[in-house]
């Protein structure tokens, strides 16, 4: 019988594109506590969780196409909170970067479609506003996020370099364009203004202004800066993000403590980069997530570069990041997924994905029985936004016969095997 009753299909306001409406059922995965299940998909949501082959009755009509998940372990889908798709994939790229609309537009697609594949669903990207790049990289990037309608969901950061004094003008001007033109969240990098605590204020008085989320990069290395940045951000909705915030653990425990607890009063909340900055490598560290979390601070985990001049080996995997949460960092498998998917979709404003009825279905399956190995091990992976199958990746591993394996009866990965 079903654990979950089906539920009627109710359309996701937070996604660009239609849900596919034909039913869905996934047969045959594992859930975290241990359970083997069938999953019904309609109309971009959940609509049933059973036993495996209790939702398989009523024929192919009934039940829609079917995907066999046997071996595989199903989870919400990560979400990536903080990419940089301007500069995405230029790490090799001779001379300047390009910033001519047509490779910006070309390398965010690529990009949204790599992360894709890694399973991240919904991606949030930080574009440079002003100078040299006008409002032509954020209209590339927002082109990109036409063409990848019903692939991924893809949102944009505005980040101007200066606000403050007379060469700040532009800027706050070309802020409040970028918003007109479809920039959902509005940032930057304070720590470059001359007048840090300025820009924080027109940042906020912008997001104010349109609604708008507000996310900033800072090393937070000043504490008397992150207080009067808390003070500000207290209560604005929809929500305040700081990144990468690796300074934060250079300083004394009690500073750092205190300033946790003043970030997590203000509820805001932290995007660390465990795969590496998106600054010189001079700049490079990790948030104390541990620390952070103790104070209740919601702490999500981004990506960073993805192959650029930063970074140029950024593979942008979310798995990549959770392993690296837990095993240089500590926290455990479950606390280091929930950073790149749970928290990551709350500090997108997007709505809570569990497998259960009723749910978004944006889900990833990986080739696995439990989240630790998952998080070591795992390559194959199906991913599923709105309701469909949007990538596949399949990783075999072959070894030469040996009269040793038969004998232990060791296990082995075929080509068959691989769904």
């Amino acid at each position: 019988m079903p654990d979950s009753q089906p539920q009627p299909p109710q359309p996701s306001s937070s996604s660009p594109g239609p849900a596919d409406p034909s039913p869905l059922l996934l047969c045959g995965a594992r859930l975290t506590d241990g359970r083997t299940v069938d999953v019904r998909l309609v109309g971009g949501r959940i609509e049933a969780v059973g036993t495996a082959g209790s939702l398989a009755s009523g024929g192919t009509r009934a039940c829609g196409a079917r995907v066999d998940l046997g071996g595989y372990l199903l989870l919400p889908a990560p979400a990536e909170p903080h990419t940089h798709a301007d500069t995405a994939l230029s790490a090799d790229t001779e001379g300047p970067v390009s910033y001519e609309p047509r490779d910006v537009q070309r390398r965010a697609t690529e990009a949204a479609l790599l992360q894709l594949g890694h399973g991240t669903t919904a991606v949030r990207a930080h574009v440079r506003v002003g100078d040299v790049q006008g409002l032509g990289a954020l209209a590339a990037v927002l082109q990109a996020r036409r063409a990848l309608r019903g692939l991924a969901e893809l949102t944009t950061v505005a980040m101007p370099r200066v606000l403050t004094g007379a060469a700040g003008a532009d800027g706050l001007a070309m802020l409040r364009d970028a918003v007109k033109m479809g920039a959902s969240v509005v940032g930057g990098r304070p720590d470059l203004d001359p007048d840090p605590a300025g820009y924080v204020e027109a940042v906020l008085e912008v997001a104010s202004e349109h609604g708008c989320p507000v996310d900033l990069h800072t090393d937070a290395g000043d504490p008397a800066r992150l207080a009067r940045l808390a003070a500000m951000a207290g209560g604005l909705r929809p929500g305040v993000s700081l990144s990468p915030c690796g300074d934060l653990g250079r300083l004394p425990s009690e500073v750092a403590s205190r300033t946790a607890d003043q970030l997590a009063a203000a509820g805001v909340s932290v995007v660390c980069l465990p795969q590496g900055g998106c600054g010189g490598v001079d700049r490079r560290g990790a948030a104390p997530v541990r620390l952070l979390r103790a104070a209740g601070v919601r702490v999500a985990a981004g990506s960073g570069a993805l192959r650029d001049v930063s970074n140029p080996v950024g593979r942008g995997d979310p798995l990549e990041a959770a392993f690296l949460l837990a095993s240089r960092y500590g926290l455990a498998p479950e606390e280091a997924y929930d950073a790149v998917s749970g928290s990551a979709r709350a500090v997108l404003g997007l709505p809570e994905v569990r497998v259960e009825a009723g749910f978004p279905a944006e889900l990833l399956a990986v080739r696995g029985d439990r989240l630790a190995g998952a998080l070591s091990l795992g390559y194959s992976r199906v991913v599923v936004h709105q309701g469909r199958v949007v990538a596949r990746t399949s990783a075999v591993r072959e070894y030469c016969s040996s009269a040793t394996s038969v004998e232990l009866g060791l296990p082995r990965q075929g080509r068959g095997e691989v769904s």
